[in-house]
């Protein structure tokens, strides 16, 4: 019977490029330099690694959809090179294939990297680089902006909150990842702003206002996995582990049958259940240090919460209002900006959420890092609430 592969693997070195509008390096370029950072933190030399998986989403630099860039750009000679794509969840995707080619024996080192170049190929969210058709799989009813607007109405309608009470809790997120992002150095967004900022700006997709998004970035992350026992000989007596990593796809029922009210994600929900159950994890509340959610919009990670079960139904607002998931709370929530601040290249994220955890068991996030880190928690959610894609991965020490 399955166990999982709790402690079976061993991240060993993690890199991350500066995200933003990076006019001054092509997608190769930031693969070598995610790269090069995180060959250096493993301490191991680049052809003992044996397999590697690209993430990339959307900015097309596949040949063929093929991984040959990678192999091209880090120069790895002559070993297994794989691309994969799950829209929002394709960097925690690479890492799931890495980890578990390690985990199954397959191989000692395994690499994983997540690039994306959105900047370069014109996408600016509103509206779709399809233009918005309503048969584009990533958002079959339009816009981005437009189709999580409609999980916050359904949120709202489902719990009889106050408008009002949501829209400022859904600036005090906003406000929140602008504090964060503002210490962090390889962030996109740096600047703080104010919460009458953000209830100021302008409309995207009503309740969505501009700060309410996040932006477009290009950027690239990676890790170096390998075995426990191999992580120990390399001199990491007490190496950071994966505690689990769960990936669960909708089947469509959202949008073909009537049960759904819209107000919620299952798929994050089925996802955390069965990573908490991995990693064994009883009471999520009280053993996660901090959390890198999904916040595409404000209204998502002000949902996301309830669905992983760290705040109640309906009371995930009053939650982000009285600071549980600020920096100095009980248990913060994109302390390193989020992919509001710290960006959104697509293919990257999910390993961007993962280099912030490691970094924070290693007590390497200098004005960020949080005292006692034990367990941390990342999760993305690729696609719509209607069509989606949920990865949440928990990463901690062996001992």
């Amino acid at each position: 019977m399955a166990t999982g592969i709790r402690d079976r693997v061993a991240i060993i070195g993690m890199g991350c490029t500066e995200f933003g509008e990076r006019w001054d390096k092509g997608a190769e370029d930031l693969m070598v330099d995610a790269f090069e950072d995180a060959l250096a933190d493993a301490g191991i030399d680049r052809k003992q690694i044996e397999a590697a998986w690209i993430g990339n989403a959307l900015d097309d630099i596949n040949v063929g959809n093929s991984a040959l860039p990678l192999a091209h750009a880090l120069r790895l000679q002559e070993i297994s090179v794989s691309r994969v794509e799950n829209m929002c969840a394709t960097g925690t995707e690479a890492l799931r294939a890495a980890t578990y080619a390690v985990a199954s024996g397959a191989v000692d080192f395994a690499l994983a990297l997540g690039v994306e170049k959105l900047k370069d190929t014109g996408y600016g969210g509103l509206p779709l680089r399809t233009k918005g058709l309503a048969n584009d799989l990533w958002m079959p009813y339009g816009s981005a902006p437009g189709t999580f607007a409609q999980l916050a109405g359904a949120y709202t309608a489902r719990h009889g909150v106050d408008p009002a009470d949501l829209k400022r809790a859904m600036a005090h997120v906003s406000w929140k990842s602008h504090q964060n992002g503002s210490i962090n150095p390889k962030a996109h967004l740096r600047k703080p702003i104010s919460i009458d900022q953000i209830l100021a700006a302008p409309m995207i997709a009503d309740p969505l206002g501009l700060f309410d998004c996040c932006g477009v970035s290009d950027g690239a992350a990676c890790a170096i996995v390998t075995t426990p026992d191999i992580a120990r000989s390399l001199g990491r007596d007490n190496p950071v582990t994966v505690k689990a990593i769960q990936l669960c796809a909708s089947n469509g029922w959202e949008m073909q049958y009537g049960e759904w009210d819209g107000a919620s994600v299952r798929n994050t929900q089925v996802a955390a259940r069965r990573a908490y159950a991995e990693a064994g994890i009883a009471n999520p509340r009280e053993e996660l240090s901090l959390t890198e959610v999904h916040d595409c919009f404000s209204i998502t990670e002000l949902v996301t919460m309830e669905d992983l079960g760290l705040s109640n139904e309906g009371r995930a607002l009053f939650d982000i209002l009285d600071g549980r998931y600020d920096a100095s709370g009980a248990l913060p929530c994109q302390i390193d900006g989020g992919l509001k601040c710290f960006g959104h290249p697509v293919g990257a994220s999910g390993l961007r959420m993962a280099y912030e955890v490691y970094s924070q068991l290693e007590g390497r996030a200098g004005p960020r890092q949080r005292d006692e880190v034990r367990f941390g928690l990342t999760h993305n959610l690729g696609g719509s609430p209607f069509n989606s894609v949920a990865a949440v991965a928990i990463l901690g020490r062996l001992n």
